[in-house]
């Protein structure tokens, strides 16, 4: 039986995340200690007690959800042999963390930033995206480059499952795929509360400035493939891993061809480890035969 370890993205944070793991685990409070070092504020104060927008801000996301993945796997990792890591969107840098490509407060630092770029390249209100359910990849690829052009984009951000799409660019050209995938047979199409088009050419700037905050920094060679979301190939070399990471701030996340590609090669248990189980829920869509097993919470360690 091949393992992967996968770590969540974006939308899996919730107020109180981690806090449990803080209480019990001296190893996982070091964790949150040196991430409030590293970024020069209380981190943890907003993850534990939020309030819920202050969490939401991209920039206190990112690092939020590497934290808390950091720590949980600092418990599990000696119990778990994996073949593959991935994440999903920022969680590609938990994965490069976990197989030792950064130190974390490198990873910390980097997401911190990669958050603030990503919000300051598109000002608020300009950019929109949506899920859109029921329709293939193929259909919504189409749709979207029927309606995109110059000032008015729509690009697909996710692939995430066989019938869920993610859409993204500017906020009308989004409204406009919205009616159009509808008549084309999406089942629904459904406005997300984000704070920026992320994953579509309108990121340029955010991934310029990713470019220039890596350049000095050395991604050291993985000790364990990460399986990228650009491309869905797996990587070693840090050169690599570090154009994968910049390349996927403005391209597609292909989550279910990274699964698929894992599934490939063996793998028949995915273990999400940190907040929530959204990627849980997005393999057992993709392939319902594989074992799934997510650590979010303390009790959640009992499933090992």
């Amino acid at each position: 039986m091949s393992i992967a370890v996968v770590f969540p993205g974006q939308g899996s944070q919730f107020v109180g995340m981690g806090k449990d793991f803080y209480d019990k685990y001296e190893t996982c409070r070091e964790f949150f200690t040196n991430a409030d070092k590293a970024l020069g504020y209380s981190l943890s104060e907003i993850m534990f007690n939020g309030p819920e927008d202050e969490l939401k801000l991209t920039q206190n996301t990112q690092p939020a959800l590497v934290t808390m993945s950091a720590a949980v796997w600092s418990l599990v990792k000696d119990k778990v042999q994996p073949a593959f890591f991935a994440g999903h969107s920022l969680g590609e840098y938990s994965a490069v963390y976990a197989s030792g490509g950064l130190s974390f407060e490198e990873t910390v630092k980097a997401v911190h930033n990669r958050g603030k770029f990503m919000q300051s390249a598109v000002p608020v209100g300009v950019g929109a995206m949506s899920a859109v359910l029921g329709l293939d990849e193929v259909a919504v690829s189409k749709v979207c480059a029927e309606i995109s052009k110059e000032g008015f984009i729509v690009e697909p951000a996710n692939f995430n499952c066989s019938g869920q799409v993610v859409i993204a660019g500017n906020k009308e050209a989004v409204e406009k795929a919205g009616e159009e995938l509808k008549t084309a047979g999406a089942k629904r199409v459904v406005p997300l509360p984000v704070s920026a088009p992320f994953h579509c050419s309108l990121m340029k700037p955010a991934k310029d400035a990713m470019a220039e905050y890596l350049k000095n920094t050395t991604i050291n060679t993985l000790h364990t493939k990460v399986v990228n979301n650009i491309d869905a190939a797996e990587e070693l070399n840090g050169e690599d891993v570090k154009n994968a990471l910049i390349s996927q701030v403005a391209g597609t996340v292909k989550w279910t061809q990274s699964v698929e590609y894992m599934i490939s090669q063996g793998v028949t248990k995915f273990i999400e480890v940190g907040a929530g189980s959204v990627l849980t829920g997005l393999i057992k869509k993709i392939d319902r035969n594989v074992e799934t097993i997510n650590i979010s919470s303390v009790d959640d360690l009992g499933k090992l």
